[in-house]
């Protein structure tokens, strides 16, 4: 069993390896922050979404800004879109689960704005819908995907799409990019 945990290990260096080389992906992470903390100086929101562990992921990191990272600071406005489970469990009903996310995309979300959808195959229905939505409101889309970034490609004004096709290390590495945007946004900006 020794054996297999290193294996595992190993895989998740050697994607997270793949990122520390990739130039599109530091470049996207620099962009990323800056425009964050240019929505946050104007007054605006951050909102994440994603399905299963990508909502654990989305809400986690939405907690990262209204909490904090490392420094005891004023709250900054960031709120992931499944929280509220009347809401998503009526519409779901009454609509479909596809249009979970765009109808709140649509009724609490303003332009400057920026919506991070966290979606492993980058083929999840109601965060590409949500997107859609988020593009006629002039709100910045940031999507986390895996390697092929799915139909979010076209969707997305930024994406990440972790160098994998394995769940688990896909996931993990969406936290790394999300904790390294956190930080660097709670550095700036507070700075």
């Amino acid at each position: 069993m020794t054996d297999k945990i290193k294996s595992l290990i190993k895989s998740s260096i050697e994607v997270k390896q793949q990122l520390l080389t990739d130039d599109v992906i530091l470049k996207n992470i620099e962009y990323v922050v800056e425009k964050t903390i240019k929505s946050l100086r104007n007054g605006n929101r951050l909102w994440f979404c994603g399905n299963g562990g990508s909502a654990s992921d989305a809400q986690h990191l939405a907690a990262e800004f209204t909490g904090r990272f490392y420094l005891n600071r004023i709250a900054l406005p960031a709120e992931a879109l499944h929280c509220n489970t009347s809401y998503l469990t009526a519409v779901a009903n009454d609509y479909s689960y596809d249009v979970v996310y765009s109808r709140l995309v649509e009724g609490v979300c303003n332009p400057g704005d920026i919506l991070f959808g966290l979606s492993t195959s980058g083929n999840s229905g109601n965060i590409i819908k949500a997107f859609e939505v988020a593009r006629t409101k002039n709100i910045m889309t940031v999507g986390f995907t895996g390697a092929t970034g799915g139909k979010m490609v076209s969707v997305s004004d930024v994406l990440f799409n972790m160098p994998s096709k394995d769940t688990p290390r896909i996931q993990e590495s969406h936290i790394l990019i999300g904790h390294i945007i956190c930080q660097l946004c709670e550095e700036l900006y507070f700075s």
